[in-house]
């Protein structure tokens, strides 16, 4: 059995204590919960957990997307772009970290994978569809649902630069976000967390039946999840 912290065990008598038949917690309650439980020694970051009511084997029900959160995500985050010619400079322009063709790809397939958002122009597709091996698992390879390619690689830059986040459920139907620091204010984590939920609302497949959003959990990354009242 994993060995818990202190902390870990503090925090979750808080959280036992603030519901204690493990009732969900209205988002403003939560959120103010989990400001006051005890903190690392690293600005942790925030996130998001949801068990959602679809079946993971149909392509029709993958949920799967990029939204940008309301006040970003509290930390700098690391944008690589696959362009060329005029639309480099565009991306370099709007904050990207690296950019190339075929030279970024290949090394990329060397084992580089220090980044967080990988962004494509369609022309570059033919460097980039050769990366689904190594960047599929991480999470990090372009796709169009995504919004990772694209042609407005200056806005789509800018975008990821300043805090939109990437999800997609995982095979067992659950879906994680990051909206945030642990340092931030309870209303920007409040409006954040507020905007992604609305916004996860707004995506159930036609196909799933009964409740879209089955449990739902917000936590620190060191942290008990505090089980959230969304719907």
């Amino acid at each position: 059995m994993r060995k818990r912290s202190k902390r870990y065990l503090r925090s979750l008598e808080k959280i036992q204590k603030a519901s204690p038949t493990g009732e969900p917690l209205p988002v403003p309650d939560a959120v103010d919960l989990l400001k006051k439980l005890d903190s690392t020694k690293f600005d942790e970051t925030v996130e998001l957990s949801f068990h959602l009511g679809i079946d993971p084997k149909q392509t029709n029900e993958t949920i799967r997307g990029a939204f940008s959160l309301p006040h970003g995500l509290g930390k700098k985050v690391r944008v690589i772009v696959f362009a060329e010619g005029e639309l480099a400079h565009e991306a370099r322009d709007a904050g990207a970290m690296e950019v190339g063709g075929e030279d970024l790809a290949k090394k990329i397939q060397g084992g580089w994978l220090d980044f967080d958002i990988a962004i494509a122009h369609p022309s570059m597709m033919k460097h980039v569809g050769k990366l689904g091996r190594v960047l599929g698992p991480h999470g990090k390879m372009p796709t169009p649902k995504s919004g990772t390619v694209t042609d407005n690689i200056k806005q789509v830059v800018a975008e990821f630069v300043a805090g939109k986040v990437e999800y997609r459920n995982d095979d067992a139907g659950n879906l994680h976000t990051v909206v945030g620091k642990k340092s931030f204010t309870k209303e920007r984590l409040l409006e954040n967390a507020n905007a992604f939920i609305e916004h996860l609302k707004n995506l159930k497949p036609p196909s799933s039946k009964g409740l879209f959003i089955l449990k739902a959990s917000i936590s620190t990354a060191m942290g008990p999840g505090i089980p959230l009242k969304v719907s």
